[in-house]
């Protein structure tokens, strides 16, 4: 009932949300490369009439160039610790959990393998553009060249369907034995080869 008394976490964790999209949108260059910053998770109090003593965010950065990730990470402290301060609250920032890197591909892997790909699943290979998975493969193929690629698992009479990570994922179990095809395949290649 006084507002005016105390610090409103809610009030503030929300202009911080707010103020994080500004991030890609107006303070980096994603001419060069496009980025995403999410907040996934706002949580405070725990009645509609209590202001509550604090708030608790966890989000995803997502680049595909790891000083744009910095870049990135620096400006986000940097707008939530203000923010806070500003409005007479206390921002802490961490990193830790589910930070992955960018998770690239080893461009003379991915030639050498293509072929045994389409050994394994004839007909259904294809590149596809750049995406941003959170993947802690991106941590394995900073120390050896890496290849990541993706099994199709969409039923085929579903139409449209939803993607991982959504409540409507739909999978199709016979995808799984092409995926094994192509796992032994490009194992099995890759050794003849060394």
């Amino acid at each position: 009932a006084l507002p005016w008394l105390g610090v409103d976490p809610v009030v503030i964790g929300s202009e911080i949300v707010l103020a994080l999209q500004t991030i890609v949108s107006r303070q980096i260059d994603i001419s060069t490369e496009p980025a995403v910053v999410t907040v996934g998770l706002l949580q405070a109090g725990n009645r509609e009439n209590i202001i509550p003593d604090k708030a608790y965010m966890k989000g995803t950065i997502r680049a595909f160039d790891e000083e744009m990730r910095a870049d990135i990470k620096r400006r986000l402290v940097l707008t939530a610790t203000k923010i806070a301060e500003a409005s007479g609250a206390k921002a802490t920032v961490t990193f830790d959990g589910v930070d992955y890197g960018v998770t690239v591909n080893d461009p003379a892997l991915t030639e050498m393998m293509l072929p045994s790909l389409e050994r394994a699943a004839p007909g259904h290979v294809q590149m596809t553009a750049k995406m941003m998975p959170s993947e802690d493969f991106s941590e394995f193929s900073k120390k050896v060249p890496g290849m990541f690629f993706y099994l199709g698992v969409r039923p085929e009479d579903s139409g449209k369907v939803a993607v991982n990570h959504s409540p409507r994922f739909l999978l199709n179990e016979a995808g799984m034995e092409s995926g094994i095809r192509a796992m032994v395949q490009v194992t099995l290649d890759y050794l003849a080869a060394k």
